[in-house]
């Protein structure tokens, strides 16, 4: 058997543990397939080690946890832009429409349809005003750095931003008036 098919039937063996273990961390089945596949590419790296080791599913559910953990506090430190500013701090820099919708209501949205909304009405935006409007907040790019990687000018990124913002606004105050109507 070459070293392929060994590392095919290693990962057959272990894939079921190491997407449920994902999975119950994430609560998300496309995340727990990202951070399963990031799993098997580094036990790809390790399989000299890993192969004939009888500990080899506790290192990779260990992987596992570790991967959907830093998940989960990245993913929740690029959503605090919209679940944590006060509506004050957001209208003073034009930020945080989901809180700018949310204050109309005290609670309109449950924590947990929060995320669905908001990558919902992100989805529908252009690729030209979601890359720069995702970069900036969630990836904590400054709007230079946008400009240089996505090789336009600074007034370009702060355009698309500002009409992200707009358009992100308008559907999400369209979502929130939606769930009133009875």
């Amino acid at each position: 058997m070459t070293d392929a098919q060994q590392f095919e039937a290693f990962m057959r063996s272990h894939q079921n543990m190491v997407f449920s273990t994902a999975l119950r961390l994430t609560a998300n089945a496309s995340d727990a397939e990202d951070i399963a596949q990031e799993v098997f590419l580094r036990a790809y790296r390790h399989f000299g080690e890993l192969r004939e080791n009888p500990r080899a599913g506790g290192w990779l559910r260990t992987v596992a946890t570790h991967l959907g953990l830093n998940h989960l506090s990245r993913y929740r430190k690029r959503w605090s832009f919209f679940s944590e500013l006060s509506n004050d701090e957001a209208e003073d820099r034009g930020e945080s429409p989901l809180n700018a919708a949310a204050d109309a209501d005290p609670d309109p949205f449950l924590e947990s349809d929060r995320k669905e909304v908001l990558d919902h009405a992100l989805q529908k935006l252009p690729a030209s005003q979601r890359v720069p409007l995702v970069l900036f907040h969630m990836e904590g790019m400054s709007y230079e750095e946008i400009a240089s990687r996505l090789g336009v000018s600074l007034a370009k990124v702060k355009t698309d931003i500002f009409r992200a913002r707009e358009a992100l606004r308008s559907r999400l105050q369209a979502t929130l008036e939606n769930r009133r109507i009875p």
